[in-house]
């Protein structure tokens, strides 16, 4: 989830509870899913699953979580043909192709490409490979962002979303929460120890050395994981005995799903910036080791492990419940604070400055999509005041969607914004080196994904 951002436990639970009941209205279909949900599971099958899911973690997330590490070597080794700046855009198109392609994933996946599951992941798995393997023989840079900002972005999102639909299925009677939890974790420890992998992998074999050790990992941990990810039986019987159920769409006509996917994307269009470029920051800007930029990106990813809970908790139901607009205004604006304190006043040997903000644009950044929760049963109350059907599901890919469009946005607006502060770079501060644009941008962004709060406070003043 550059890595990606994490998603929370809340989140995927409102989103797995809607899949599988939101929208149901048949009587007899009703009577199918919880005669099968009755049935005895295996412990060895779901244990598997477990162990599979979080496994693969590795393949999915290990790259795009850590591409700063790629991004500075790039800048300081890299002899390809191409202009150079392009690779700042590879990490933030990987995250953004992921995110584009789960709105259409998930919906195939749900239901009547459910029998096809495992055949996807295991060509998403192959795909993912064969990308970092041909990346390897690259000639100029324009292959790289074909090859690991595209191809295996794609073969990462054909692995993701029928393997979460899968687990959220299996544990959907027992555990699940500890099983979502489980696996998030894992999603979270990825992020903060590839950065080191692939600092030795780079140092030892080189550049194309190490895209083949990957291709490697990729295919020997995704293959056997996949095959421990069976889909469930109540899944095929269902399809098996009914008709796909037609989409509810109304919720498109309603302006409140229009201003939280036009804040997600603005918050995502600045929250990929750091985890590209503070590696190579780092290094230039504050004259930090190899050793030091990579264990930043490695704390920028640690706390995502707590803020997925925290903001989660926040959303969730109960007395005193934080509304979903002030939720987001809270990531939203701290992330911002922190971007313009912290990494704007950064100068030579600023050590400890820059490691606060890794922690702390990290940790309410990386919570951002724990709000999607709250967004979801939002949705889902202004639906059920209008008496209208709306599937979680849907909703939940569609902020994905929204997610994967900032990051390609942020990503194309960070070449023009790094080429710019290059030419005034004017002092030592992090606001004054050729960084300054991108950090502003990234602060301004950041404080715009919270604007779902001023939207609310209009329109109730204009109720009142």
């Amino acid at each position: 989830m550059p890595q990606t951002e994490t998603v929370t436990l809340h989140e995927l639970e409102s989103f797995d509870a809607g899949l599988q009941s939101q929208t149901m209205h048949h009587d007899d279909e009703e009577t199918i899913e919880s005669s099968v949900s009755l049935r005895p599971e295996s412990n060895k099958t779901r244990t598997g699953v477990l162990l599979g899911s979080s496994l693969l973690q590795l393949p999915m997330w290990g790259f795009a979580m850590s591409y700063g590490v790629f991004q500075e070597y790039y800048n300081d080794n890299l002899s390809l043909k191409g202009g150079r700046e392009l690779t700042g855009i590879i990490g933030t198109t990987s995250n953004g192709v992921i995110y584009l392609s789960m709105p259409i994933l998930f919906a195939l996946f749900t239901r009547r490409w459910a029998h096809r599951r495992q055949t996807a992941a295991l060509f998403g798995a192959l795909l993912v490979s064969t990308s970092f393997l041909i990346s390897s023989f690259s000639t100029d840079i324009w292959h790289l962002l074909a090859t690991q900002g595209v191809m295996a972005a794609l073969g990462s999102a054909l692995i993701y979303s029928p393997v979460t639909l899968s687990l959220g299925e299996w544990y959907s009677t027992n555990n699940r929460a500890l099983a979502l939890g489980f696996t998030l974790s894992c999603k979270n420890i990825v992020g903060s120890t590839c950065p080191f992998l692939f600092r030795g992998l780079l140092d030892r074999y080189g550049f194309r050395g190490s895209l083949r050790v990957w291709a490697a990992i990729c295919v020997g941990t995704s293959v056997v994981s996949i095959l421990l990810i069976p889909t469930p039986p109540m899944t095929l019987s269902a399809r098996t005995n009914h008709r796909d159920r037609r989409m509810p769409w109304a919720f498109l006509r309603h302006r409140t799903f229009y201003v939280y996917s036009f804040a997600t994307i603005l918050q995502s269009a600045g929250y990929g910036i750091p985890q590209t470029f503070l590696p190579e920051y780092a290094r230039e800007v504050t004259l930090l080791s190899q050793t030091w930029s990579t264990l930043l990106l490695t704390l920028f990813n640690v706390p995502g492990i707590i803020s997925s809970t925290f903001f989660g908790f926040l959303s969730n139901g109960g007395r005193g419940k934080l509304s979903a607009s002030t939720i987001t205004a809270i990531s939203a604006g701290c992330s911002a604070l922190s971007a313009f304190l912290f990494w704007g006043l950064t100068s030579r040997g600023s050590l400890v400055l820059l490691l606060v903000f890794s922690m702390t644009f990290g940790f309410f950044s990386g919570g951002y999509s724990s709000t999607w929760g709250g967004i979801i049963n939002e949705l889902e109350c202004e639906a059920a005041q209008r008496n209208e059907a709306i599937d979680s599901g849907m909703l939940y890919g569609l902020l994905n969607g929204a997610r994967g469009i900032g990051y390609v946005s942020g990503g194309l607006a960070g070449v023009p914004l790094l080429r710019a502060g290059s030419a005034a770079s004017v002092g030592r501060f992090g606001y004054e080196s050729g960084y300054g644009p991108l950090i502003v941008f990234t602060g301004l962004s950041s404080v715009c994904g919270g604007w779902g709060l001023l939207w609310k406070w209009t329109r109730l003043s204009q109720n009142a």
